[in-house]
């Protein structure tokens, strides 16, 4: 009975080692830990990890040019002109000055919506588009683009106008006049480009050749109105 009770204290104390050792190796559970993973479990790729998705808030609107939101919060205006514009650069300072007065301005955003814009008044025109342009371009502006398009259809005319690609879109020049921000944006492009007649023989272009286009456009708005849009209110070719 002594022997046994001998062996008995031995094993015992052989397994309270063996636990403390096992212990002290997988440590404990708390409950809070997380449940195994699945491997199998489908997830985003890598790079779309933390990306929001186009239609989360409800909305799946591409933003137009100056759409207004939240104050951009960057550490400063070098930060948020780097990559649009040189520091020596003659838009640098204006653009500065617009972002003060306007803390919602994004130039990256604006030279986005700026060559969308482009896109849209130049087929607009060649369409005959009047209900496009006129939410897009300041009055006089809009005024000579129908003035333009009224000659054309009573003559019988026809522009068929096909973007090929915008090849570049470069703030060129930016200022804020009291309350005006105004914008220049140098537009380098590729085209086709054809007008027909009445009989649908081409007039003016070349409806299979591709030509390269450069357009420096204007675009204003007033930083202190509710109205977050910007207009076009100054056009010209580059020769």
């Amino acid at each position: 009975m002594q022997n046994f009770d001998v062996l008995t204290l031995v094993f015992l104390g052989l397994a309270i080692f063996v636990i403390y050792k096992l212990r002290s190796v997988l440590g404990t559970r708390t409950g809070a830990e997380k449940p195994p993973r699945d491997l199998f479990e489908r997830r985003p790729p890598a790079e779309e990890a933390g990306k929001a998705t186009p239609l989360e808030g409800g909305s799946n609107v591409v933003p137009m040019p100056g759409v207004r939101r939240e104050p951009v919060q960057a550490a400063d205006p070098e930060a948020r002109l780097a990559g649009v514009v040189a520091k020596e650069a003659p838009a640098y300072e204006g653009l500065s000055k617009i972002m003060e007065a306007d803390p919602s301005f994004d130039p990256k955003e604006f030279v986005g919506g700026a060559r969308a814009a482009y896109e849209m008044i130049v087929v607009a025109f060649a369409n005959g588009d009047r209900r496009t342009l006129k939410d897009l371009l300041s009055r006089e502006v809009f005024e000579g683009f129908e003035g333009a398009i009224a000659d054309r259809e009573s003559r019988g005319e026809k522009v068929e106008t096909q973007f090929v690609s915008i090849d570049k879109a470069d703030i060129s020049d930016a200022m804020l006049r009291a309350r005006n921000a105004q914008v220049t944006v140098r537009f380098h492009s590729k085209l086709i480009t054809a007008t027909r007649d009445s009989a649908g023989q081409v007039i003016d272009g070349n409806a299979e050749k591709v030509i390269d286009v450069t357009d420096i456009w204007t675009f204003s708005r007033d930083v202190t109105a509710r109205d977050p849009n910007w207009r076009l209110i100054a056009t010209e070719s580059a020769h």
